[in-house]
């Protein structure tokens, strides 16, 4: 079954357009693991312009002490200063990705032939420090699967955003939904897990659920920050829980 991981970071965009305390991040956090999210995921870039380096303790109390069966997931760029993070937070899973802090959004996934040999060290250590379940963010790229497991990785996160981006081209879509299920199959092969996260929405989550039977956790904060506009926050968990697959 796959589980659902709600991402803040569009929720706390939105409260940092203001010097206000609203919308609140722990408390829509608590909506949604009420609603049956396995966890929260949030991604604290260096210029804190969605998730604040503040934010973290807050959401961790919250998951100590209203969640002790749920996660925290915390993703980044594994800079000194990320990695002293995590280690102070001790999040039950940190996804490293690739990112420049100029990007908008993280939209692509490790080279793991080039990068491999400093990702397995960043990996090692983060194992020993923070005990977390490490997963690196991966292209669709079934070629590249082979590298990604000799980082010592247990998971590899899915960069979903060409197949999100396709929303309008079902034909395109269709491609780009089997390259995610061939790099997934070489994965799962390889002993990793499979995560996936990126421009994720009800309608197309389903299909990549469905043709990824073994995918372990979906990360979404834009498209379910969204629809939790329509539908509120607890009813959005609801309805991207069903289309993971689950029994709502």
């Amino acid at each position: 079954m796959t589980e659902l991981s709600v991402n803040l970071n569009a929720v706390a965009l939105l409260r940092n357009r203001r010097d206000l305390p609203w919308p609140s991040m722990t408390g829509l956090g608590r909506i949604a693991l009420e609603a049956g999210a396995v966890g929260l995921t949030v991604h604290p870039r260096p210029d804190e312009r969605h998730t604040r380096r503040a934010d973290l303790p807050d959401l961790r109390t919250l998951i100590d002490t209203e969640f002790p069966d749920r996660e925290f997931n915390i993703e980044g760029n594994p800079s000194e200063d990320f990695l002293e993070l995590v280690e102070e937070i001790q999040p039950e899973q940190v996804t490293l990705v690739p990112d420049d802090p100029a990007q908008a959004t993280s939209d692509h996934g490790w080279d793991f032939k080039a990068d491999g040999a400093h990702l397995h060290k960043i990996v090692a250590r983060l194992k020993v420090t923070t005990g977390a379940r490490i997963s690196l963010f991966a292209d669709a790229d079934p070629a590249q699967m082979a590298a990604a497991a000799e980082t010592g990785c247990d998971r590899v996160e899915l960069y979903t955003g060409p197949y999100g981006g396709c929303h309008d081209d079902p034909e395109a879509q269709a491609r780009e939904l089997e390259k995610l299920a061939e790099t997934a199959e070489a994965a799962i092969a390889l002993g990793l897990g499979v995560n996936a996260g990126h421009d994720l929405t009800v309608e197309n989550l389903t299909p990549l659920a469905l043709r990824i039977p073994d995918l372990a956790e979906v990360s979404i904060g834009h498209g379910l920050t969204a629809d939790a506009l329509t539908y509120g926050m607890a009813e959005t968990v609801r309805r991207f829980r069903r289309a993971c697959g689950q029994v709502v």
